[in-house]
């Protein structure tokens, strides 16, 4: 009996030894492959996913009009400085930027980039993108519109100099690069290679077929990351609507649309959904050189009368943001102050009566030059604008009821342009699509749509272009964003608001913006 006691203790000892023995040669094994085995994140089995572009007219996004090649190209090309999620700056291929005058800049870029078959990326390769951007139609041409030259000092540093003071450039370097030496000797806008050209991102295009285009991880990506998704399948399509019918089906895991009737055509179950503000902005300019609108309690009391959650129920199905400030699609320098006039019909027919103004006859009137004067504007609006036409009536309509009259000009194009340029308007209705950059001089600089004149946004709008230290740059904007709602010049209507839809088998960290849909993509899986 204690024979087979010690014999068991005996089997048990040699247990553990051999247990231990492989354990440690298997940690030594994964040192030796540069990996730890607790915190190794590859997936065990790699994963594939199915994206979508309809009307494809090409895949080189310095060439393609198309919306969707723009957000794809995201995963296959890096521009030299990116944009974050709340549209703060990060360096891409370049380093380190800096101003070294009013229309200088000194860029210092990654010594360690490789295109993806395999070539060095250097800085001929941005000369070479900039020149073609000056010279083709391009949607990014206007990133470079005020660029004078580029020197390449060195493969890494070159100098980029402009022809006038930009605010913010540095957020128009977030085009694409694309590859001087993979397109030397061809013909730019009709060679064959645009149908396979290189990148410098986390996927290269490795197939091209009639149906489908093919994405593979790229193993020369700078970031080193690892990917779940290892293969990307981008589908043609001729339309929208077949997008929505192939997600519909499953065929598409994750698209993105501004069509606010889009569940007409995809249903409300089978998918998740994620709303995020874009960059399609709609205001109401005031002109200052209107006697009565410089008066600020007209222009509160107008701003007061304003019902912004009723347009976006009623134009957009709430498939819309009401807006307060231009940059409130998320930019990291909105600070969301409750300030300004807000919807309150009785504390704008306040703001009238304590400024003088009487209630009779269904029009707000007051003695001023010896006359007479009602309160009654002129709203111009672009008649080719449907959705616009409807919300000046509604403003109408809302305005009429407070007895401030308003008159609608349907202007065509043409009409509607020369109004802009010339400001003979009492009031205008816009949409503009913001720039990146968190540049106000459209709604406060010189020559402005509101004709508005402040010496102190005029001062604030110099130094912000010269500020880096981020504190100071949000008190300037948070400054900056009390004068709008204060003294308004415009009146905000709405942002617009973009939808991804994604299946419900895609996982992972799915956050997305009007620059970059696929931000932490290197978490998602399927």
């Amino acid at each position: 009996m204690k024979s087979n006691f010690y014999k068991y203790i005996f089997i048990v000892f040699i247990a553990i030894i051999v247990i231990f023995a492989i354990y440690k040669i298997s940690s030594n094994d994964s040192k030796t492959k540069g990996i730890n085995p607790e915190e190794n994140t590859q997936p065990e089995k790699s994963s594939e996913m199915n994206l979508a572009i309809a009307g494809l007219d090409n895949i080189n996004p310095i060439i393609s009009k198309n919306r969707n090649v723009q957000e794809i190209s995201k995963l296959i090309f890096d521009p030299l400085i990116n944009i974050t999620e709340d549209f703060k700056l990060e360096g891409a291929l370049a380093t380190e930027w800096a101003k070294t005058g009013d229309n200088a800049y000194i860029i210092k870029l990654r010594d360690d980039v490789v295109w993806s078959n395999g070539e060095k990326f250097t800085g001929e390769d941005v000369r070479f993108t900039i020149d073609r951007l000056k010279d083709t139609d391009s949607i990014y041409s206007y990133n470079v519109q005020y660029v004078s030259g580029v020197d390449v000092i060195d493969n890494t540093t070159i100098k980029i100099s402009l022809d006038r003071n930009v605010p913010f450039f540095e957020y128009n370097l977030s085009f694409p690069i694309i590859s001087k030496s993979y397109f030397e000797g061809e013909d730019f806008l009709n060679t064959q290679k645009n149908n396979k050209i290189i990148g410098t991102g986390m996927y290269k295009i490795s197939e091209v077929q009639d149906s489908n285009i093919v994405l593979e991880k790229n193993n020369n990506w700078w970031k080193k990351e690892n990917l779940f998704i290892q293969k990307i399948t981008i589908n043609k399509y001729s339309s929208m609507g077949e997008v929505y019918n192939a997600f519909k089906l499953g065929s598409i895991d994750f698209i993105s649309t501004t069509n606010v009737n889009f569940q007409n055509y995809v249903g409300t179950i089978g998918y998740n959904s994620k709303e995020i503000k874009n960059r399609e902005h709609t205001f109401i300019a005031l002109n200052m050189q209107n006697g009565i609108l410089s008066n600020i309690d007209v222009r509160q009391a107008i701003a007061g009368s304003i019902d912004k959650g009723n347009i976006v129920a009623n134009v957009f199905s709430n498939r819309a943001y009401s807006s307060s400030f231009p940059l409130d699609y998320g930019s990291w320098l909105y600070q969301d102050k409750q300030l300004g006039y807000e919807f309150n019909t009785e504390k704008a027919k306040e703001i009238l009566v304590n400024n003088g103004w009487g209630y009779r006859n269904n029009y707000w009137q007051k003695r001023l030059n010896n006359r007479n004067e009602r309160l009654s504007f002129n709203l111009v609006v672009k008649a080719s604008n449907n959705t616009n036409v409807t919300i000046a009536e509604i403003i109408k309509t809302q305005l009429d009821n407070q007895g401030i009259r308003v008159n609608i000009i349907r202007a065509s194009d043409t009409q509607y342009n020369n109004y802009l340029q010339n400001k003979n308007y009492d009031m205008i209705l816009c949409t503009t699509n913001l720039p990146i950059s968190p540049d106000l001089t459209t709604f406060f600089g010189e020559n402005n749509l509101a004709n508005y004149y402040n010496e102190e946004t005029n001062r604030i709008l110099q130094e912000i272009n010269n500020i880096t230290d981020e504190n100071i740059l949000r008190e300037k904007y948070a400054r900056l964003e009390e004068i709008y709602k204060n003294d308004i010049p415009y009146v905000s209507i709405c942002t617009g608001k973009t939808t991804v839809l994604f299946g419900d088998d895609l996982t992972g960290d799915i956050k997305s913006n009007w620059y970059n849909l696929y931000y932490n993509l290197k978490t998602w899986s399927k």
